[in-house]
């Protein structure tokens, strides 16, 4: 896979591609304007020369007279010896002059009005500025033409244009002498804020805390705290990984204590020792389950896909579960819900184990011949699952460690389990974007989540 065009060729080819379109319109330009001026100052040297010619055009008794001044003809001399041409007629008739020279059409030329074209003439391409006069008692009007060839005027327009372009050159030129050590410049903090990260691999222990760059340009500032973003969630996960580890050893190594006891006691023939073994076993096949669960709650990235959750046929679905485990601890287990629908959108399997974990607890914490049971309700916009049972209860300022990882507020002296329970139900919630409540349910507690659908 080809790599991207690095930054630095970008900018080059940002700046220098406009620079060049600009050189290439401002040089057309410069051409259409320096022809014009050039042939409007030429224009004008050649109108001198034909109406200082037409003034003396005269009628004397009753013929057309005129008297060529050399002043006129000097007008026009340049350094490029231009071929000067005259023709000056009355009608069709030469008066005098070169007979070839392309003559107007007498309809078309206006009175005292000259005129300028381009024609050829033996071969040359020139310029003809020509006038038409009335003159007393005389029938026919006189025309009177001046024309040049076009030497001076191309070489005069080619000069200027070299001086045009040689002006560019320089410019672009001196542009591409500094857009280098520019670029350089503009780029040095992007280089800085690489070399801090970089620096960071240098070191033992991961540094996970905020860049420390100084002062960032605007352009940099908003990647700098998205890089700081992404550092703290890293470092919230690695953290949260170790606490989970130590945590997660800590408890396992309870039960495989327990069973490395009763299997040497089973070796020496102790029948308690194998209900001892199945117990711890069961325990902790439990706290794996949960384990595996509070994982799967926690498991950072892209959500799952949804799916449409009917609660109530979950409900039915974990009650069939925990039956068992309710009529061993004598605890009755109910769902109340009406025709619903109790419908969410959500991952089935977190949604399972929160509710099976909540009943686990309505269960596990629950008194002999007391109550667990399911509520479902239903409003606008919102759906509530709640699980209430008649046990003992969490005091209001203890239940917000109650929902902690571990956490066992009878410590040894409650029914046997991890600690988990509460926690899974905790971040699965979170991760649906459901709200968890813990209340009183008098007496017993009452877990409430409610889902916005």
């Amino acid at each position: 896979m080809k790599g991207a065009i690095s930054l630095r060729f970008r900018l080059l080819l940002a700046m220098f591609g406009p620079l060049a379109a600009l050189a290439l319109v401002l040089g057309l330009l410069g051409w259409v304007l320096i022809s014009d001026v050039v042939r409007r100052t030429n224009d004008r040297v050649l109108g001198g020369a034909l109406g200082a010619i037409a003034e003396t055009v005269q009628v004397e008794r009753g013929e057309v007279t005129l008297d060529l001044p050399p002043a006129a003809f000097g007008m026009l001399e340049n350094s490029e010896r231009d071929n000067v041409y005259y023709r000056i007629a009355v009608g069709n008739t030469l008066l005098t002059g070169y007979a070839d020279l392309p003559a107007p059409d007498i309809s078309v030329l206006s009175v005292d009005e000259p005129r300028f074209r381009f024609a050829q003439f033996r071969g040359q391409r020139i310029r003809i500025a020509e006038i038409r006069r009335n003159l007393p008692r005389i029938d026919a009007p006189v025309v009177v033409q001046v024309a040049e060839t076009l030497q001076n005027r191309n070489s005069l327009r080619d000069k200027l244009m070299i001086a045009l372009l040689i002006g560019e050159c320089v410019l672009v030129g001196i542009v591409l002498l500094l857009i280098r050590p520019a670029l350089g410049w503009s780029l040095r903090p992007l280089s800085d804020l690489r070399g801090v990260i970089e620096a960071r691999d240098t070191r033992a222990a991961p540094d996970l805390s905020p860049l420390r760059t100084g002062p960032l340009p605007t352009e940099l500032r908003p990647l700098s705290r998205s890089f700081d973003r992404l550092l703290a969630r890293l470092d919230d996960a690695t953290t949260g990984m170790r606490r989970f580890t130590a945590d997660a050893s800590h408890q396992m190594r309870t039960p495989l204590s327990v069973l490395k006891v009763q299997v040497a006691l089973a070796r020496r023939g102790s029948g308690e020792a194998l209900h001892e073994i199945e117990e711890a076993t069961d325990r902790l096949e439990r706290l794996l389950t949960q384990l595996l669960t509070l994982a799967r709650a926690d498991e950072a990235g892209v959500l799952p896909p949804d799916h449409e959750i009917d609660l109530k046929e979950l409900s039915q679905h974990v009650i069939s579960r925990r039956i068992r485990q309710a009529i061993e601890a004598d605890v009755e287990l109910l769902l109340e819900a009406g025709d619903g629908p109790y419908r969410i959108h959500g991952h089935r399997t977190l949604v399972f184990e929160m509710l099976s974990n909540l009943v686990d607890n309505a269960i596990r914490y629950n008194r002999p011949g007391g109550m667990a049971q399911i509520e479902l309700s239903a409003e606008a916009g919102v759906v509530r699952l709640a699980v209430v049972d008649t046990g003992p209860g969490i005091p209001a300022e203890l239940r917000e460690m109650a929902m902690s990882r571990f956490a066992r507020l009878q410590g040894e002296r409650g029914p046997p389990g991890s600690g988990l329970g509460l926690a899974i139900v905790k971040s699965t919630a979170e991760r649906m974007g459901a709200q968890l409540e813990l209340g009183d349910a008098k007496p017993g507690l009452r877990v409430t989540v409610t889902f916005t659908v």
